[in-house]
């Protein structure tokens, strides 16, 4: 495991795009959800590096090599009336955990987030991800009790757009 201060964080650019995919799909594969990933490193160099961004990633390279990265996209919070960023995905390699470097990426993330005008980072995180959660709250995240996440796409995401 290398040093967190030998590793280099960076915004992501579209040559990325396999690097970040890949390591989606490592999440993917430790949440057992692989049969979810739909998406191609050419639909993530699309969305993220074209004239309209949908996501901005941040990248964790060691000797040019990526180790980590974390994805994040515009929020708006009515209720505070500021504008923020979400954290879509977060890794590190396996190999590179526990060495602060998870700390660094959010933290970068923040950084970029307050340069950027933005007030507040949100997230998600899977109910049985102790772990995650664990790590989030020693950030001085918290969870918010009050809220559950709602997700509408395939079938009846398309029944509803289509809906006369």
């Amino acid at each position: 495991m290398r040093r967190p201060d030998t590793i280099k964080i960076r915004l992501a650019c579209r040559e990325d795009a396999p690097a970040l995919h890949a390591m989606i799909t490592e999440i993917a594969k430790a949440t057992m959800c692989e049969d979810k990933i739909t998406s191609s490193p050419d639909d993530l160099a699309r969305d993220g590096f074209g004239p309209t961004p949908a996501f901005e990633a941040l990248i964790a390279t060691a000797d040019d090599i990526p180790v980590g990265m974390c994805l994040f996209f515009p929020s708006y919070s009515t209720f505070r009336g500021r504008p923020g960023l979400y954290i879509q995905d977060l890794y590190v390699a396996p190999n590179q955990r526990g060495g602060g470097f998870a700390k660094r990426l959010v933290g970068a993330v923040a950084k970029h987030a307050q340069t950027t005008g933005k007030t507040y980072i949100r997230l998600s995180v899977d109910a049985e991800n102790m772990v995650g959660q664990r790590f989030y709250e020693k950030l001085g995240m918290r969870h918010a009790e009050d809220e559950k996440i709602y997700v509408l796409d395939g079938k009846a995401f398309e029944a509803l757009a289509n809906a006369k």
